[in-house]
């Protein structure tokens, strides 16, 4: 089985490239569709598969750079990119992401890289999971007292409402970005943007992860825009991250066009499907999403202590990122072409009227 192995000719490891395709495939799809570059799946996915952090973080960005930008076309489309939004929060992130590839550079030399970069990713997505579920909960509450009071909650109301707040933090400049809808002062997405550059940075990912989040809960964003502009960003931001990830010689090209090639016809399907699932819907697979990435870093977090058990935890890893990725993929899908179908029947019954 030695055709089914690669080896990387600038880290010098040898990989398992069908799982480089299905990690691209299935991370094109959950990426086009949640507005993010899908590096929280792909940094840990490219380690467990093998690869060294500090090459999974520069792999990743320029993969992500590459895929980021055909799903920002197809948004665009159908309106869901705000671009005055994103140049707005485009400073922050650059300088923000070149101090976190600084961090990761420095973490290196000291030996520390991966253990660190690790137990940050689990942190992180705890933070997410709950952030995400607590909203979810919060929501289905404010339903259920609206069904009591024989109403119907706004399709628009949300669980969590921290937005709301920082809108009322009128600090000149203040803008108002159209396509959003929302009207703040500048320096909310200028911060968020630096604040999450730097976690992207020391991530190895676009941003998007902890970006996208951001826009719903602290600018205000409706979902398929945070989704459209956040990908708009992720592609900017991801092409200097890869320009600064390959000067310092951490991308691995080869592995990141393998990739490209699941991810291109990925991102289509995950940009269309942003058509037919929306808001909450959008928001519990983001959740389901993040507890499975959780899960195979953990796994790769315990098995240096249980050394007898190595090989099988590793595999065990592997899977739980591959399956989750597949899985999450998988119901996209078969939820976008259940969509498209219906949108057909629509038509038809239209035009026979």
């Amino acid at each position: 089985m030695d055709w089914l192995y690669v080896l990387m000719p600038i880290s010098g490891c040898t990989i398992f490239w069908p799982g480089l395709i299905i990690l691209g495939l299935g991370v094109g799809i959950i990426g086009g569709f949640f507005g993010m570059g899908g590096a929280w799946m792909v940094t840990p996915g490219l380690n467990i598969l093998g690869f060294p952090m500090a090459f999974a973080i520069g792999t990743d960005v320029a993969h992500m750079a590459g895929k980021s930008l055909i799903s920002t076309m197809r948004h665009g489309k159908f309106g869901n990119v705000d671009y005055k939004l994103g140049l707005t929060m485009l400073v922050g992130t650059v300088i923000g992401m070149e101090i976190g590839a600084q961090i990761v550079m420095l973490l290196e030399r000291l030996g520390n890289v991966d253990k660190v970069v690790r137990w940050l990713y689990v942190v992180l997505l705890i933070c997410l999971a709950w952030m995400v579920f607590h909203d979810i909960a919060v929501r289905k509450r404010k339903e259920r007292e609206a069904a009591a009071r024989g109403e119907v909650l706004d399709e628009k109301a949300t669980g969590i409402d921290w937005a709301s707040k920082l809108h009322a933090i009128k600090i000149p400049p203040m803008v108002h970005f159209h396509q959003a809808g929302i009207y703040c002062s500048a320096w909310l997405p200028i911060f968020v943007s630096f604040a999450t550059g730097v976690l992207a940075g020391i991530l190895g990912i676009g941003g998007g992860l902890i970006r996208m989040p951001c826009l719903v809960y602290l600018i205000g964003c409706p979902t398929h825009i945070a989704v459209g502009t956040d990908l708009f960003e992720v592609a900017i931001s991801g092409l200097y991250g890869a320009a600064t990830y390959t000067l310092k010689g951490r991308t691995e090209l080869v592995a990141a066009l393998i990739m490209l090639i699941g991810a291109a016809i990925g991102a289509q399907i995950g940009a269309v499907a942003t058509k037919y699932i929306r808001g909450y819907g959008i928001r519990a697979a983001f959740g389901a999403a993040v507890i499975g990435c959780l899960c195979s870093v953990v796994l790769k977090l315990i098995q240096p202590y249980f050394p007898a058990y190595a090989k099988m935890i590793n595999n065990v890893a592997t899977v739980v990122v591959l399956g989750f990725v597949i899985s999450i993929s998988g119901y996209i899908f078969v939820k976008m072409v259940q969509g498209a179908a219906q949108e057909i029947a629509e038509n038809k019954r239209q035009r026979a009227n």
